[in-house]
């Protein structure tokens, strides 16, 4: 077999597990923005690093125990979502891309943006990428599948949720320009007063945007658990939409289970619930089964919409 049938297989498998295969999306990707907070709910205080490398190093450690416990395997967990310098690192000397398919069967993703501009009509556009063609090269060179890109949305403002969405869209293209598959997060804030009546919106303009795309291509969306149930089951249907997943968005994973059942085809992609209860201080045999009950419970969750 030559390699680029091998690529076209290895692909192929890939795109037929993230489309249809039971399970839920792990997202492993905090940036250097909320990599302090991510450690300190593991126990690693501000004093245990001198500067953003050991950070880094730290939160690379606490990835690569989740992935290696027992528990972290494709029958449950779809995909994972990867910051890029996780992307860039190893686990037991395999990039950690190759090493989440070939050892994990679990599908790898890659946040590409950089961060939220500031708050104008009532939502946070991303902020410019300039590089994002080198990074999705590299993405591909390095065995990623697909990229997710965070925008949020904080009122039901017509005007800037169309300018996020269509912002999404458009970042959108690009990456299916290199044969990536872009999951499209328009975050709604689950705290402000009218979260119904942005979705309203939300829902609205992502149908627009699916409509003008080309017939052949799919994107993924990642959305807020919304307040009417099934709000997005139009989109989970639509056939330019190869999956919709639920963000925990700040729901306890209690809380954000038992909204996610309420959902027909949507699954989730949980970041801080999926690590709720985990600690660097647990003995392995403590955190491998506390990550076990967390996948069983979000992955029951995931099938039970």
């Amino acid at each position: 077999m030559s390699f680029d049938t091998a690529m076209d297989n290895k692909i192929s498998e890939m795109a037929e597990q993230a489309a249809n295969k039971d399970g839920f999306i792990a997202a492993l990707d905090q940036s250097g923005g909320s990599t302090p907070k991510a450690l300190r709910l593991y126990g690693v205080e501000e004093s245990a690093y001198a500067n953003d490398e050991e950070m880094f190093g730290l939160i690379h450690q606490m990835r690569a125990r989740i992935i290696k416990s027992p528990a972290f395997k494709g029958d449950k967990v779809m995909g994972a979502i990867l910051f890029e310098r996780t992307m860039e690192g190893d686990i037991d000397g395999i990039p950690t891309a190759e090493y989440l398919w070939q050892k994990r069967e679990v599908v790898p993703f890659l946040k590409v943006d950089k961060g939220l501009m500031d708050e104008a009509d009532g939502v946070q556009m991303m902020k410019p990428m300039p590089d994002l063609d080198a990074l999705l090269e590299r993405a591909v060179a390095k065995g990623i599948f697909g990229t997710k890109m965070r925008s949020v949305i904080h009122a039901a403002n017509p005007k800037g949720i169309a300018a996020v969405v269509a912002q999404q869209f458009d970042v959108g293209r690009q990456i299916l320009g290199h044969g990536l598959m872009p999951i499209i997060e328009p975050e709604v804030t689950i705290t402000i007063a009218d979260k119904a009546e942005a979705e309203d919106i939300l829902l609205a303009e992502i149908t627009k945007q699916l409509e003008a795309l080309p017939a052949d291509r799919q994107v993924m969306l990642k959305l807020s658990l919304p307040e009417k149930p099934n709000q997005y089951k139009s989109l989970c249907e639509h056939p330019r939409v190869m999956r919709v997943v639920a963000l925990s968005g700040g729901y306890s994973r209690q809380d954000a289970n038992a909204k996610l059942a309420q959902n027909t085809r949507m699954i989730a992609s949980f970041s801080r619930a999926l690590t709720e209860g985990l600690s660097a201080q647990q003995s392995d045999a403590d955190f491998d089964a506390t990550l076990a009950a967390t996948i069983d419970g979000i992955f029951e969750a995931s099938r039970a919409g």
